[in-house]
């Protein structure tokens, strides 16, 4: 999928660019989700490819879809993406955008991984040691996934840090062959 969130990158920086200088970063947020919502629904999809579909009369069902949830800015924008046959990478616009407004508000996303569910009282110190650490807000996403046998593993951008048992025992066989 790296070519998709190549061509999806510039669409993502202008559409950032134009909703910060407009002050409407969270307004962008909900249309783009929109929008991806409708370019990954199934039918839609079929439309998408189909010849026999003129660009025109996708942009109307499109936009019909969105309804008054689109800005007139956000109906152009969809259009030109439209007319430029990007549709399909609009889910990758929406996750670009996401990421530069949380880089842009200082805001990490974390991915925890736990065997159990964690309690909420752990969930918050976890938080509180990851907002101390790197000093900026962190907003997690939490996992069960009981294969990791116990402890915790966080992943926030390209970092990982795995303090869970499956983890030391893979290091500890890795130590032991090597």
């Amino acid at each position: 999928m790296a070519e998709a969130i190549t061509v999806a990158r510039p669409y993502a920086e202008a559409v950032f660019r134009f909703a910060l200088e407009n002050k409407a970063l969270s307004q962008w947020s909900k249309i783009l989700q929109i929008a991806a919502e409708i370019a990954e629904d199934d039918q839609i999809k079929l439309l998408i490819g189909n010849p026999l579909v003129p660009v025109e009369q996708l942009s109307e069902l499109f936009l019909e879809i969105g309804g008054k949830k689109f800005t007139p800015e956000a109906r152009n924008f969809i259009r030109l993406i439209i007319e430029n046959k990007r549709i399909l990478v609009m889910p990758q616009v929406r996750d670009l955008f996401e990421q530069l407004k949380a880089q842009h508000e200082g805001v990490l996303d974390a991915k925890i991984i736990t065997a159990f569910k964690l309690e909420s009282g752990q969930l918050s110190d976890l938080v509180a040691d990851l907002e101390k650490k790197f000093n900026r807000k962190v907003e997690a996403q939490v996992s069960v996934d009981p294969e990791i046998i116990g402890g915790v593993k966080v992943e926030i951008g390209d970092e990982i840090f795995d303090a869970s048992i499956r983890g030391k025992l893979e290091a500890m066989t890795i130590a032991l062959k090597s």
